[in-house]
């Protein structure tokens, strides 16, 4: 079979937008090609299409859909190329490197080979093995970052973690990693995400602390010390108005990111309106991370 290749070079933090964009017509995955370096601020997604009867009107699609993406991050236009048959598959698994993320966390891909380094990889390292399969997190993103680094700092032993917008399970397996005797629930409303998140809780052997929903907020019942929301403003704000910091305890803390600077004032005003105030923020990029508890009685 011969291939469509779409090919487009972008930001870092808009990677696994654009990726997301792409996987609804390519469904056998995408890339992102980070070169040689795991820091790089300009990066390649790439993506194959079948070419059948079907590709000018889905070669429209990913262009109209990289379009409107791009009144958000500036890009350039997609290239497209038309390829033969070859094991691509393999091929664009060798563009996801071994990530160190934080203090003490390192992202391996499950087809990588990684072992610390004595003298020079912290001995405490939490090694996260991740398939991402078509589901967002793959730790490139700054929010995905922003959240782990925070993450670190606030998981403790014993704590109810309440994961929403899973994706691939990232930050439910940090936080089982990062701490003992844990309990999570992870949530996403997309079936796909809860089957790679399962696939990556076995893999990580933590399947006994994390417990996986398909579904919303709405499905959620009981509180929670620490709550993960790595998912968008506008949804933030939504699950705030119904009812999100009534899922927290009174000590507990509200992680949430996916937020772009310039709607941080919007967020803030919305959790502080539904029972909430800021504790801190932490801005990477054009994104920032917020923690937020339930307000205090005086």
């Amino acid at each position: 079979m011969e291939w469509l290749e779409v090919k487009i070079t972008v930001e870092a933090e808009a990677a696994e937008a654009v990726a997301e964009v792409l996987s609804r017509y390519a469904p056998q995955g995408v890339a992102i090609d980070l070169g040689n370096t795991s820091t790089a601020e300009q990066v390649t997604v790439r993506a194959y299409l079948a070419h059948d009867e079907t590709i000018a009107e889905r070669q429209h699609q990913v262009e109209e859909g990289l379009w409107h993406l791009s009144q958000i991050w500036p890009m350039p236009a997609p290239t497209f190329t038309s390829i033969a048959d070859q094991d691509w598959t393999a091929s664009w698994r060798e563009t996801l490197p071994v990530l160190h993320l934080g203090r003490r966390i390192v992202i391996k891909p499950s087809w990588r080979e990684y072992s610390p380094r004595p003298g020079v990889t912290r001995p405490d390292e939490v090694i996260l093995e991740l398939d991402p399969g078509q589901a967002f997190g793959t730790g490139l993103h700054p929010t995905t970052q922003l959240c782990l680094e925070t993450l670190e700092l606030l998981v403790q032993p014993g704590m109810r973690v309440l994961d929403l917008g899973t994706g691939t399970g990232i930050l439910a397996l940090a936080a089982a990693k990062l701490a003992a005797s844990i309990e999570i629930l992870a949530v996403d409303n997309d079936p796909n995400a809860i089957a790679v998140a399962r696939r990556n809780a076995r893999m990580n052997e933590v399947s006994a602390n994390i417990r996986l929903l398909h579904g919303s907020l709405n499905d959620v019942s009981g509180t929670y010390d620490l709550i993960l929301a790595n998912i968008l403003a506008p949804v933030i704000i939504e699950m705030a108005q119904l009812g999100l910091g009534a899922r927290l305890r009174p000590e507990g803390k509200l992680v949430a990111s996916g937020i772009l600077a310039e709607q941080q004032a919007e967020v803030v005003t919305a959790l502080q309106q539904n029972g909430m105030e800021l504790l801190s923020a932490q801005q990477k990029g054009d994104w920032v991370v917020l923690v937020a508890g339930r307000v205090r009685s005086v």
